[in-house]
């Protein structure tokens, strides 16, 4: 089936929209900076939808990440996702944000040859908290999403037995009190993108796998779950 889905990441610093048609990417637009979300997302829309030869209505669905992340830049990519959705009568298609991260990842990567590593996005939360989860480089998650408060005990038991590897801006931060395990590995100057919606947006697709415009909401997490000890 023939898809043309327009994607939408702002839930970390980054600001990102993409097209897609049919699990391909046609065009992209994004800044890597805090509070330029509300300014510059409308803009972005209109001039990848313009510069790839197609208008508005020429869209199937809108995808956006939902989640967890930041408050603000959630509500400004959720509004915005919604409000296409109305005005345009399309379906609009969540993914969380660490699942985008990790199918990214693997999509722009040569991970999937290390069966034994696990990937780990990371989203810089507060202080040393982080929301975080854990993949297969096939792209399972092996442990949910959680909001969780990062020491030197933090995932010991797993990379005694597994590689880890930590990117995300999240990752980052937590580089000082990770990195003296040496099955902890780091990948710097990660950037989220909507780009990495791609696949999984398309998949939900072709399921019809569609949110409830009225009544979505972001994935906080921290609404839900308070800050928690790593895993």
């Amino acid at each position: 089936m023939t898809n043309m889905i327009l994607q939408i990441e702002t839930a970390t610093a980054s600001c990102s929209v993409a097209l897609a048609k049919d699990g391909i990417v046609l065009g992209f637009k994004e800044v890597n900076e805090r509070n330029l979300h509300a300014e510059v997302i409308t803009r972005f829309i209109e001039e990848i939808i313009s510069t790839a030869g197609f208008n508005y209505p020429d869209l199937d669905a809108i995808a956006v990440s939902c989640g967890p992340g930041s408050y603000t830049g959630l509500r400004i990519g959720i509004s915005t996702a919604k409000g296409l959705c109305f005005a345009l009568d399309k379906p609009l298609i969540a993914i969380e944000t660490l699942d985008a991260m990790a199918s990214g990842l693997i999509k722009t990567n040569e991970y999937r040859e290390k069966e034994s590593l696990l990937l780990c996005p990371m989203i810089d939360a507060r202080r040393m908290e982080v929301y975080t989860a854990l993949f297969t480089t096939r792209g399972i998650k092996v442990k949910p999403t959680t909001a969780s408060i990062i020491d030197e005990n933090s995932f010991g038991d797993l990379l005694k037995e597994n590689e880890i590897l930590f990117f995300g801006d999240g990752a980052e931060k937590c580089f000082n009190v990770l990195n003296k395990n040496p099955n902890a590995s780091f990948l710097p100057g990660f950037v989220n993108s909507a780009t990495y919606l791609t696949q999984k947006a398309a998949e939900k697709f072709a399921n019809k796998q569609f949110e409830d415009v009225a009544y979505f909401e972001p994935y906080y997490l921290k609404d839900f779950i308070a800050g928690k000890k790593a895993m």
